[in-house]
């Protein structure tokens, strides 16, 4: 599965930090739940760091610990992502 497209794979990202971003305010314990504008901003802000992390894994500047292939580069990048949203749970509770 190689994407030769990087609309595709920032399709992607974008779709898994908007999912991300909601997860983060399920698990928090809001009498109101999650605003809509809030979970977008918040979208925005995982977003933002992945996706300089997958630009500059890029195979011309391939970084030493990140892979330069397709599926492996976009899964470095949702782990990102992942780390991102966890470590701004453990800032908001």
């Amino acid at each position: 599965m190689h994407f030769k497209s990087k609309k595709l794979s920032l399709l992607i990202l974008g779709i898994t930090s908007i999912v991300c971003s909601g997860a983060i305010f399920s698990f928090l314990n809001d009498s109101e739940g999650p605003n809509l504008l809030v979970v977008i901003g918040l979208a925005l802000i995982v977003f933002l760091p992945s996706s300089v992390v997958y630009v500059l894994d890029s195979p011309k500047r391939s970084l030493s610990f990140l892979p330069s292939t397709g599926p492996k580069r976009l899964l470095s990048v949702i782990f990102t992502q992942i780390i991102v949203v966890t470590g701004l749970y453990f800032y908001l509770s």
